[in-house]
């Protein structure tokens, strides 16, 4: 779970998504000449929404998360932001709401963009 992410094998910020209709016995074809321009079929992708159960895509999971990202206990964090340890404890639990002035806190300390916790 800690693993980092491949990068695409792209030149600069610029990336497209393209999608294309054409003759079924072109397509190994067509497929071949897009990889040629730089181009990856994803098609045996899967979005990563559809990796995780849906309790699993909460804030408090993406709190925890970031914590551990940043190699941070909960003391640590609490130490950092002022929030006390026994409520992002909670948070990370599900069992008490982030809001956003915390969300602001905690996303200073773990380098992260706070939308992310609301």
């Amino acid at each position: 779970m800690l693993e980092h992410t491949k990068k695409l094998p792209i030149d600069g910020d610029s990336t497209r998504i393209i999608q294309v209709i054409g003759p079924a016995h072109k397509h190994n074809e067509a497929m071949e000449a897009l990889k040629k321009l730089g181009y990856i079929n994803t098609n045996d992708s899967t979005p990563w929404r559809d990796l995780f159960d849906e309790e699993e895509l909460t804030t408090g999971a993406a709190l925890k998360g970031s914590r551990y990202k940043e190699e941070m206990t909960q003391k640590e964090l609490a130490e950092k932001t002022g929030i006390p340890q026994g409520h992002i404890s909670a948070m990370e639990n599900n069992k008490m709401g982030i809001g956003k002035e915390r969300a602001r806190r905690l996303a200073e300390v773990l380098d992260i963009d706070y939308r992310i916790l609301l």
